[in-house]
């Protein structure tokens, strides 16, 4: 009965995108189901961290952030204006010094086994930090203002767009991993805060440090790793693009599907369900949770590398937690928390809603306004048209709510499997 359902579910979902692509057009929905799937990889990256061990992360956007700004460090052609100055040197330097002052900070922290006190260490450690933040920065301002001067920002390496993708899930991992050594220990509501103010400390670094991202200014066109529509036009472009993050999206839940039915996804299960007796059992829960926040991470920079790679833009002001936080909660709430079939089907789905309604609601306000006159004489406000796109959030809200009233665990549940 469960195969049935998905079988319904699946269908259901081919017949709406099937009715998109006869009303918008084959460009514009292979746009969407693009975009949609790479927003499938980073629910699948959201659906194990809370499905699978109960760990409620709303600084999703932090870890998109992270994983675009690589993947456009990574591919972005090189800057010569940049390289063929003294300006490299300059950077370096204060790279140095940062390391400098996170090494002796580090080893300020270790100097215990000296027999300096904790007090004394906590005092060094924090002094060392503060003196060494106030040289980087004192430094980097200068730099940063010629690197912006003279050659607008750094610029990228040139390397394969692949390559990015890649560097940018592991960079999420990476943050992940030190985000979760502060904040795992905390409990659900805790750490949900610690993780949204990381998120937006990331966002803010990126918009504000013009010499690495140009901030406001964006960077564009990225390159894609597929040819792109000025090559091989629109269609073909998305097509080729669509068939990529496709075949990443099932690679990567066949992965977790047999993750999942393994022992560690039942460990992870045995955690999120009853803490005290997995660690009375012997099981360290701190490391499995780190373990599998740092793996939905890069799965979220992975996804959000795709994401802005299909842009072809790097903007830290479009970082939005309504797009980038909200709307995969929703698509993993919505598709059944735990189910990595269901995250799929929740974020295909959400996103083609998220998009729909406002051409949908357009439509919708001009048949009315055009009715409403010839009926009523009714004038209908000079802004109604322009109030369309705030039903995105109206329809979302109201398809998340008919969602937890008739199927609070999701349109696919979870189902749990008992071994022996």
């Amino acid at each position: 009965m469960a195969i049935k359902r998905e079988f319904i579910v699946f269908g259901l979902l081919g017949l709406f995108i099937l009715v998109i692509f006869t009303q918008m057009g084959t460009a514009f929905s292979l746009r969407m189901l693009m975009e949609a799937s790479c927003y499938a990889i980073i629910a699948l990256g959201l659906t194990i961290q809370w499905g699978y061990a109960g760990l409620f992360n709303v600084g999703i956007m932090g870890f998109i952030a992270v994983g675009g700004f690589l993947t456009m460090l990574i591919s972005f052609p090189v800057n010569d204006k940049f390289w063929n100055s003294s300006m490299p040197a300059e950077l370096g330097m204060v790279f140095v010094y940062a390391l400098v002052g996170i090494a002796l900070t580090w080893a300020i922290t270790k100097s215990g086994h000296f027999g300096v006190s904790k007090k004394l260490r906590t005092f060094l450690a924090v002094t060392t930090g503060a003196i060494a933040y106030l040289v980087v920065m004192n430094t980097l301002g200068p730099v940063g203002d010629e690197i912006e001067s003279k050659a607008g920002f750094i610029g990228g390496f040139g390397l394969p767009v692949f390559v990015g993708w890649v560097v940018g899930g592991l960079g999420a991992g990476i943050i992940a991993y030190y985000v979760g050594h502060i904040c795992l220990g905390l409990r659900s509501d805790y750490l949900a805060i610690a993780t949204l103010g990381i998120a937006e400390i990331i966002k803010a670094v990126f918009k504000n440090a013009d010499w690495l991202t140009q901030g406001t200014l964006t960077v564009s066109p990225l390159p894609w790793p597929t040819p792109t529509p000025n090559d091989v036009g629109f269609i073909a472009a998305r097509s080729g693009y669509l068939v990529v993050t496709t075949i990443l999206v099932v690679v990567i839940y066949f992965a977790l599907q047999r993750a999942y039915n393994a022992p560690w996804g039942r460990m992870m299960r045995a955690i999120r369900d009853n803490e005290v007796s997995s660690a009375a059992m012997g099981k360290n829960v701190n490391k499995r949770r780190l373990e599998i926040f740092i793996l939905g991470s890069i799965l979220m920079g992975l996804g959000g590398a795709a994401l802005i790679t299909s842009t072809r833009i790097f903007d830290p002001s479009g970082f939005l937690p309504l797009n980038h936080t909200f709307l995969i909660w929703v698509m993993v709430i919505l598709g059944g928390s735990g189910n990595n079939l269901g995250a799929i089907f929740g974020a295909i789905f959400v996103y083609l809603i998220w998009i729909i309604s406002e051409p949908a609601a357009i439509l919708m306000f001009q048949t009315i306004q055009t009715y409403g006159l010839a009926w009523f004489d009714w004038n209908a406000p000079s802004d109604l048209i322009s109030r369309a796109l705030q039903m995105r959030v109206f329809v979302i809200g109201l398809t998340i709510t008919l969602v937890l009233r008739f199927a609070p665990q999701g349109v696919l549940p979870e189902k749990v499997t008992n071994h022996g």
